[in-house]
């Protein structure tokens, strides 16, 4: 800082913009709306039904039916979209993930309900394997062991095209293989869905705090580990690499997975790039802050809306957030 612009410290007052609501929220560098929010939901089969998920308190899996009632709440708070996730049951696993192109499967029957009942909400449906594969990794895998990249990919372009017909604007491969942008867009495109936006889940690191979100879907890994795939926790200059071929393939908003621990990621990746710039909250940072305030260790409603600014703040455009209903409504208030 220039000390020439301030002789003397004693007219330097920088609490005098804090000195009451108004003027701090004039001054305010971030700002937060419920229009930033993407909420992500678990679905489950069957009819008015909901489960509540143990390691994520609060958070139900809940049938299509109850969904729809919560979305007119959910579209009265003024979030725009969302993001489904489906609870596939074991029988309708194999290790081809054939289920994920299915026109008739949860996800695209959840996609047709909700646009006739709300065409204003945007859907996000996530692209990857892993609810659908009996091995619970994010692409088909060898006799060996090993994440088939290739082969993957071209069931990932199915499972997009699938979810583009009934009605899906965004399709967010979350997979982590590569090229597979570049091969969603060019399916997409040929099939005349070419205003179908792709968002990529470009960093995607292999965390340890999915593992609420993997209890939610049961489909944790059955063998090995994600770490071949998603990004070591340790690098931060190789998702730059993995953003820019995301884009370089067609990629229309990019995302980093998880937020929180990841923040210099997030703000690295808005600095370099003229992108939309996507942050997922995950499960685990949600159910860190739940216990955190069920123990009266901290101020929940506080930290929701401290957490969520420190992610808006490093760059991110949007948020994916369990909290966003909530967090909507203390916005309101």
């Amino acid at each position: 800082m220039n000390s020439s612009l301030y002789p003397n410290p004693l007219l330097n007052r920088l609490r005098r913009n804090r000195k009451n609501a108004s003027i701090r929220e004039l001054v305010s560098e971030t700002t937060l709306s419920a229009s930033d929010l993407v909420y992500p939901v678990f679905l489950m089969e069957g009819k008015n039904t909901e489960e509540p998920i143990h390691s994520m308190p609060g958070i139900s899996r809940k049938t299509i039916d109850l969904f729809l009632e919560e979305l007119k709440e959910i579209v009265n708070l003024g979030i725009r979209a969302i993001a489904p996730f489906p609870v596939v049951p074991e029988s309708k696993k194999d290790s081809k993930a054939t289920g994920s192109y299915d026109p008739e499967g949860l996800i695209p029957e959840c996609i047709r309900q909700i646009k006739e009942a709300f065409p204003e909400l945007l859907i996000m449906t996530d692209v990857a394997l892993d609810p659908y594969n009996t091995d619970g990794h994010d692409g088909l895998v060898s006799d060996s062991g090993e994440i088939l990249n290739d082969q993957t990919v071209e069931v990932l372009c199915k499972m997009a095209l699938c979810h583009a017909e009934a009605g899906a604007d965004f399709v967010c491969p979350s997979d982590m293989m590569d090229g597979r942008v570049g091969a969603i867009r060019k399916a997409l495109d040929q099939a005349g869905y070419t205003s179908t936006s792709i968002m990529a889940y470009s960093a995607k690191y292999a965390s340890a705090f999915y593992g609420p979100f993997r209890d939610a879907l049961h489909s944790a890994p059955k063998a090995g580990d994600k770490k071949t795939y998603q990004m070591d926790p340790a690098n931060k200059l190789e998702a730059l690499r993995e953003v820019e071929a995301d884009i370089s393939e067609g990629a229309d908003i990019v995302m980093v997975k998880p937020a929180g621990p990841y923040l210099d990621v997030i703000s690295n990746v808005h600095s370099t790039f003229p992108i939309p710039v996507a942050a997922y909250q995950v499960s685990g940072e949600y159910s860190m802050i739940v216990s955190a305030a069920e123990n009266g260790f901290i101020d929940r409603s506080s930290v929701i809306l401290e957490s969520l600014i420190g992610i808006k703040r490093a760059g991110a455009t949007m948020i994916w957030t369990y909290f966003a209903k909530e967090a909507a409504i203390l916005l309101k208030k």
